[in-house]
C-alpha cells in the first residue's frame, strides 16, 4: 500500500484507475488516512484501521469540505480510539443516538397539547378499545372533539354561536406545562361553568395523559402527578350517578308525548329504547337486515359480547312500529321529490337503516335528544335522558317479576354471576315470553289499546 505526503495538488490530481470501481491514495504522514476516488468521479477522505483484529473503515468527508489538516486531525482521533480498544463506529453511533435523544426531548418540550390531542384522536379512531376489543363508537370520538372545541362558529341547527368545550383552554399549552398547578387552576375555572361537564372532561383528559406516556413521541413529558396529586383531587367534583328513570305512573304521559312527535322515525326510536332497554347507539345502528319479522327477532351490535351481536325478541307493538317505518322507507318519492333528487344527481333507493335520517351524514338517526326534550317540556315530567329510558326498562321490568337474568340478557349486560356466565343462555322463545309480557304491561300502564296480529 503505497503512501505519499498529501498535498492539495496530489489530492486534486487523484483519479480512479481505469477498469476499477475505486482507487485509494494513502497519507504517509497520518496513519490510516486515505483518499478514495470512485469510477463515478466522487472523492472522499476515509480512515482505515484495525480494532481487535477486525478492519474498520469510516468515511471522513469530501475534500471540497475538508482541508487536509482537518482530515488528518479526524484520522488521528479515530486512531486514538482504536488504540484504546474502542470501535469508532460504535462511538459515532452512541453520539448519534444521544443527539437524537436530545432532539426528541427538545421536541417534546415544545409540542402543544393540541398537536398531541390530534394524534390521540386519530389513535382512538383507528385502534380498537382494549376494554371492549371493538372500535370506538363515532359518538365517543365526537364527544372528545366537542369537549376540546374552541367554539365561536355557528351551529347548523338554530344558528346560535357554539360555546367552547371545557378542554379548549388546555389546547394551546405545551405538554410540558401540564402540571398539578395548571390542572387545579383549569378545574376551578371549569367547575364554575359546570361541575358535571368539568368532571367528565377531566376523566377524558386523564386518559389522554396516560396515552401520552405510552407514545414514544411524548413519553415522560407529563407527570402523573398532574391529575393524581391531592391539589387536584381535592377540588375534583364527586361523580354523582344518574338515576333518571320513568315511574309506572308516568308511562301514560310519556307515551302520549312521544307518540305525538311528528317525525315517525324519532317517535318509534324513542319507544324502541324504552321497550328494548337497548343502548342508544345499538338501536340507532339497527339495519333492516337485522330485523326478522317472521321469527320476531332483532340482532343488536352488542357492546359487551363482541361475538357479532346479540339477538333479542321483537315484541308485537314494536314490530308494528317498525313495519310502519319499513313501509315509509320503501315508498317511492313523488314526482317533485324525484325531480329534486335528479337535480342533485342522486338516485332514490330505500335506506339500509331502520331509523333512517335524510339529514345525517351517515344516513341514520344521530341526535334524537332534542325532539325528546321538546316533547316532554310541556308535560311536567322530570328530565329523562336517552340512557334513562334504558334504565327505565330494567327498573319497570320488576313490576312483571321478570327474572333478573332475562332482563340482563335482553339488555346485553355482562353476566354478573358464574351461573349466568357459564350455564344460562336462554333461548329466544323463552326471552320472547318474558319480553312480550314486559311490553304488554307497559302498554297497559300507558293506557294504549293494542291488539297484536295473530299469526
Amino acid at each position: 500500500m503505497a503512501k505519499v505526503n498529501f498535498t492539495a495538488a496530489r489530492v486534486e490530481a487523484h483519479r480512479c484507475t481505469e477498469g476499477k470501481s475505486q482507487s485509494f491514495l494513502w497519507d504517509s504522514k497520518t496513519p490510516g488516512l486515505g483518499l478514495r476516488a470512485t469510477s463515478g468521479g466522487a472523492k472522499a477522505y476515509i480512515f482505515q484501521g484495525k480494532v481487535h483484529g477486525s478492519t474498520v473503515r469510516m468515511t471522513i468527508g469530501d475534500p471540497r469540505s475538508w482541508t487536509i489538516e482537518k482530515a488528518q486531525e479526524q484520522a488521528r482521533q479515530f486512531q486514538t480510539l482504536i488504540d484504546a480498544g474502542i470501535d469508532p463506529r460504535e462511538r459515532a453511533a452512541e453520539e448519534r443516538a444521544a443527539y437524537e435523544k436530545r432532539q426528541a426531548a427538545k421536541h417534546r418540550q415544545g409540542v402543544t397539547v393540541a398537536e398531541a390531542w390530534t394524534r390521540y384522536l386519530n389513535h382512538l379512531r383507528t385502534k380498537i378499545s382494549p376494554k371492549t376489543k371493538k372500535p370506538r363508537s363515532e359518538r365517543y370520538i365526537v364527544d372528545h372533539v366537542n369537549l376540546s372545541a374552541a367554539g365561536g362558529d355557528i351551529a347548523k341547527r338554530g344558528g346560535k354561536e357554539k360555546i367552547r368545550g371545557p378542554l379548549a383552554p388546555l389546547m394551546n399549552l405545551r405538554l410540558s406545562e401540564i402540571t398539578s398547578t395548571t390542572m387545579a387552576e383549569w378545574l376551578e375555572l371549569e367547575i364554575a361553568r359546570g361541575p358535571t361537564n368539568a368532571a367528565h372532561a377531566f376523566g377524558l383528559f386523564k386518559a389522554f395523559i396516560r396515552w401520552c406516556d405510552t407514545d414514544d413521541a411524548y413519553a415522560g413529558t407529563v407527570s402523573h402527578d398532574s391529575y393524581g396529586s391531592p391539589k387536584v383531587k381535592g377540588i375534583l367534583p364527586r361523580s354523582v350517578a344518574k338515576d333518571d328513570c320513568l315511574q309506572r305512573e308516568q308511562l301514560p304521559v310519556w307515551f302520549t308525548a312521544v307518540r305525538q312527535i311528528p317525525n315517525p322515525v324519532i317517535s318509534a326510536y324513542l319507544q324502541g329504547l324504552l321497550i328494548t332497554g337497548a343502548r342508544r347507539e345499538e338501536l340507532a345502528a339497527l339495519r333492516w337486515d337485522d330485523v326478522d319479522f317472521r321469527w320476531r327477532s332483532l340482532t343488536m351490535n352488542d357492546k359487551v359480547e363482541g361475538t357479532g351481536g346479540r339477538t333479542i325478541p321483537l315484541t308485537p307493538y314494536l314490530a308494528a312500529l317498525l313495519l310502519n317505518l319499513k313501509h315509509l322507507n320503501e315508498t317511492q318519492p313523488n314526482r317533485r321529490q324525484a325531480l329534486r333528487l335528479a337535480g342533485r344527481g342522486e338516485q332514490w333507493a330505500p335506506s339500509e337503516w331502520v331509523f333512517a335520517s335524510k339529514t345525517a351524514s351517515d344516513g341514520k338517526i344521530a341526535e334524537p335528544r332534542h325532539a325528546h326534550n321538546r316533547a316532554l317540556a310541556p308535560t311536567g315530567l322530570p328530565h329523562i335522558s336517552l340512557h334513562g329510558l334504558r334504565r327505565s326498562f330494567g327498573t319497570l321490568s320488576e313490576w312483571v317479576e321478570v327474572p333478573v337474568g332475562v332482563v340482563a340478557q335482553i339488555q346485553g349486560h355482562k353476566p354478573s354471576a358464574i351461573a349466568e356466565k357459564h350455564y344460562r343462555r336462554r333461548p329466544l322463545d323463552l326471552l320472547r315470553q318474558w319480553h312480550d309480557r314486559i311490553e304488554a304491561w307497559m302498554l297497559e300502564q300507558a293506557q294504549i289499546k293494542f291488539e297484536p296480529q295473530q299469526h
